[in-house]
């Protein structure tokens, strides 16, 4: 395959997922950040922090504070953008189609890279066209520099979001990645290559962060203002006083930093192309192949034990899918709902491994005995994420909309599976509530009910309105991440206390925003049930 049909691959792809809603959202996310860059002179919250100080908005100041954001931002976000295009084309028979041709398994996977790198890269533009903007807003200096206000994107953003494409395409072909296991493990992945990436002694010079920072502090002494190496803080961070201001004309990156960022694409392509080991690349007769020697298997394991093999099965419905029978549904409202319920929770446990249980179970007996009730309900309330984000989504992905669709009262169904959640959350996190019970700490219980009530709430709205598993995911991690450190305004569990009361939302509030992200739910599944 030339190069000129690998590109013409790589754009097709990339105009077609650029038509997303997915890539809209994250371009409308890409300027919010940029405006959180580049704050105004007296705001408390800010995103680049220098011993107190900030830099006056120029060109180099600007652009390296947005580059810099956009690169802890897309390499994050932006993966969940990308990672579906080698599942859609599955999903689509376009890999089928692929497959036929003369296409190999590097070039395709490399036209997937391209076109995850076109992504990540036109909204990392997003954000450069953004950046002078931003600039004139703020009013602190008129004059554009073109070249000061590129350039930290071509050495600080860029390079991450190499990474992160490749990434997307390794994850896609690695079966247990794929799944909403890989959603979790790449947050974890993001989290911890950005603090790694900002250290001083980060592989490959990280972000770029030490280069800058250096630069700075050596504009600043000559400015009569001393700060310390570790006074540099990149992230959202809210301040006692409004930062002071220093001049700072950018930096020149030397040929070592160049020379690291070229690797970056060097260690992104070999990522991209080492699923080419193992890859089928959707061919049938690798699975025909693989499907008659598991037959063989089952045959000669049938025959050791005096008996033929299963018959091939069909499709299997999920447990619980099939428990409404033809009566209720004549009977409509009589149903009773604690069966509807009982379903449900059977559905939401359906293929659990016992491994998952036992891990769930030793969460809650360390919940138990540790010294701070509330230590251990972070813990308790992300390991079923993946549990929590089949709400509102399994009647889509089972093919089973338009069966579930025929029943009478799809309000009742959807409230059952809406309870069933929040069962499923408070069983998970119950060693916190009876700690705090018996402690006398009735504001932590409230929170832990507000908790309990708006976790199965906002992956049922999420599901219903998305009907994907991925976007309660993405979301939850971001909303369980900024609580855990610390972020008082978005912690829903009570962890974040102040004078040994919960420093959050209050309770109600909490409950409040809970029954209006089912209330959303009902009228999204209802709206869509009045329309068949």
């Amino acid at each position: 395959m030339n190069a000129r049909a690998l590109i013409a691959l790589a754009v097709a792809d990339f105009r077609e997922r650029v038509r997303r809603p997915a890539y809209a959202a994250t371009l409308l996310a890409a300027v919010g950040l940029a405006c959180l860059a580049v704050p105004s002179a007296a705001s408390h919250w800010t995103i680049l922090d220098v011993g107190g100080y900030r830099g006056v908005y120029t060109s180099a100041w600007i652009g390296t504070a947005t580059a810099l954001a956009g690169a802890l931002w897309l390499t994050t976000g932006g993966f969940y953008v990308v990672r579906d295009a080698i599942g859609r084309d599955e999903r689509t028979g376009v890999g089928r189609l692929l497959a036929a041709t003369s296409l190999s398994t590097p070039a395709y996977l490399l036209g997937k890279f391209l076109s995850n790198f076109l992504v990540l890269a036109s909204m990392a533009g997003v954000l450069a066209l953004t950046a002078p903007l931003m600039q004139l807003a703020r009013g602190e200096s008129f004059a554009v520099d073109p070249v000061a206000l590129l350039v930290p994107f071509a050495v600080m953003t860029l390079p991450p979001l190499a990474l992160t494409a490749a990434a997307a395409v390794l994850f896609e072909t690695v079966p247990l990645l794929r799944s909403g296991v890989g959603n979790v493990v790449w947050f974890g992945v993001s989290m911890a290559f950005m603090m790694a990436g900002q250290g001083p002694h980060a592989p490959l010079g990280g972000f770029g962060v030490r280069q800058a920072a250096d630069s700075m502090r050596v504009a600043m002494t000559d400015q009569g203002i001393s700060v310390r190496s570790r006074d540099f803080s990149l992230g959202l961070t809210m301040v006692d006083e409004p930062l002071r201001t220093f001049r700072w004309d950018g930096f020149t990156p030397d040929g070592a930093f160049l020379g690291g960022r070229l690797l970056f694409f060097v260690l992104a392509l070999a990522l991209a192309l080492l699923p080419a080991l193992w890859f089928g690349r959707f061919d049938p007769a690798r699975r025909l192949l693989g499907a008659a020697a598991a037959a063989e298997g089952a045959q000669a394991a049938g025959s050791a034990h005096g008996a033929a093999g299963p018959p091939a099965a069909e499709p299997q419905v999920p447990a619980g899918f099939g428990a409404v029978p033809a009566s209720a549904a004549r009977r409509g409202r009589a149903f009773p709902f604690w069966r509807l319920l009982a379903g449900e929770l059977r559905i939401l446990a359906q293929g659990v491994s016992r491994w998952w249980w036992l891990a769930a179970a030793a969460v809650t007996v360390a919940g138990f005995v540790t010294p701070e009730p509330t230590m251990l309900l972070p813990v308790a309330w992300i390991w079923p994420v993946l549990l929590w984000s089949r709400l509102g989504t399994q009647r889509v992905e089972h093919g089973l909309d338009g069966l579930l669709g025929a029943y009478p009262t799809p309000s009742r169904r959807l409230l059952a599976e809406w309870a069933a959640g929040v069962v499923f959350t408070a069983v998970t996190g119950v060693a916190p509530l009876v700690r705090m019970a018996v402690a006398a700490d009735w504001p932590g219980v409230g929170a832990w009910a507000g908790g309990a009530t708006l976790v199965p709430s906002l992956a049922l709205a999420l599901g219903v309105a998305c009907r994907t598993h991925r976007v309660f995911q993405v979301v939850y991690l971001v909303v369980w991440y900024l609580a855990v450190n610390g972020v008082a305004a978005v912690d829903y569990m009570g962890v974040v206390r102040s004078g040994g009361s919960p420093a959050g939302p209050s309770a109600l509030a909490v409950a409040a925003v809970a029954l209006l992200l089912v209330g959303a739910a009902l009228a999204v599944r209802t709206a869509r049930h009045a329309t068949r």
